[in-house]
């Protein structure tokens, strides 16, 4: 699994402080050489607070990604136990869907993205009443073999579809300027994500603790033979949420797919991120995920930038540490 991302050159290219630009000190300057060094000293202090807003403005953009993506997985796996690992197959549809309205078809960026959320999430109720229902009762090794099968299928359409190589994305020009905010230019693309995923956190709580589907969502992950019980169909429910947390999965694909290139190999690649959000923050929750993630993008972006050699490492690490203390995740439930 390769560890660099295509986000990681990008963010790490806005964090580097332009030198060039300061003023070189003047002959009083020189003359002084303690106000000299005091400068220096607040040139410094000002360069890292530089470098650590915008790599936690980049890890906040990538781990709002992450989380729309993930959260889906961490519900479904909540509710219905089972162990999909092909659930990166559903953002990489999203993605190759919404390019493919916006390349070949010319619609704009938001129409390509409902009409991508759609699809993968009418899709997938096919997948999931044919293929997914049946082996709800079987094993998590049938589960696993059947998830990862189906990745490979998936690699083996988008490569004879769209290629090997990763699709362009042609952003519309209201997401390739800068903000200026408060001193400083921020990419417009990824203020745009965070902003979007905000509002889609939001609107998923609303959901789940304020609808009466969000209720019996609720009873059904808690106590699954309570819920059929008092009359909830549980088998609907599932296919609701499992079309809903793949829909969300497309929006995380197109909405990412300058942050995360969508290529063949995509399910695969992310494949172990995905896993460590869910695991992190404990299945069957929308906080947990919200958290791990936003931990995850802005953890990776700071060590992909100051420690690069090391990789994912720290990543890997944190979560074997964090599941050591808590095995259930940090919000979740034991068993």
């Amino acid at each position: 699994m390769k560890c660099a991302r295509p986000h990681i050159a990008t963010a790490a290219a806005s964090i580097k402080v332009n030198k060039a630009s300061r003023c070189p000190a003047s002959e009083d300057d020189r003359s002084h050489p303690l106000k000299h060094q005091t400068d220096q000293r607040d040139h410094s202090v000002e360069a890292l607070l530089g470098q650590l807003v915008s790599v936690a403005f980049h890890g906040t953009a990538y781990g709002m990604i992450l989380y729309v993506i993930s959260v889906g997985l961490s519900v479904t796996m909540g509710l219905m136990g089972f162990a999909n690992l092909a659930h990166g197959v559903f953002a990489m549809a999203g993605g190759y869907v919404m390019l493919s309205m916006m390349n070949a078809y010319g619609l704009p960026f938001p129409l390509a993205l409902a009409i991508a959320f759609v699809a993968v999430a009418l899709g997938s109720i096919v997948l999931e009443r044919l293929l997914y229902a049946r082996l709800y009762a079987a094993g998590e090794l049938a589960q696993v073999l059947f998830t990862i099968g189906l990745i490979l299928m998936s690699i083996a359409v988008a490569r004879l579809i769209y290629g090997t190589l990763q699709q362009p994305v042609n952003l519309p020009d209201y997401m390739k300027g800068q903000f200026h905010l408060l001193g400083r230019d921020f990419p417009a693309y990824r203020v745009i994500v965070i902003l979007f995923s905000l509002t889609l956190v939001m609107l998923l709580w609303f959901g789940v603790e304020r609808t009466r589907w969000g209720a019996m969502l609720r009873a059904a992950v808690d106590n699954r033979a309570m819920a059929q019980s008092i009359g909830i169909n549980t088998s609907k429910l599932f296919t609701l949420t499992f079309a809903l947390g793949s829909g969300l999965a497309a929006i995380g694909g197109g909405m990412g797919a300058e942050l995360i290139a969508i290529q063949p190999t995509y399910p695969f690649e992310h494949l172990v991120f995905f896993l460590i959000v869910v695991a992190i923050g404990g299945m069957g929750t929308l906080r947990g995920p919200f958290v791990a993630a936003l931990l995850i993008g802005v953890t990776d972006t700071a060590c992909k930038y100051w420690l690069p050699q090391f990789g994912a490492f720290f990543i890997y690490a944190a979560t074997i540490a964090i599941l050591l203390w808590r095995p259930a995740g940090l919000f979740g439930k034991a068993a």
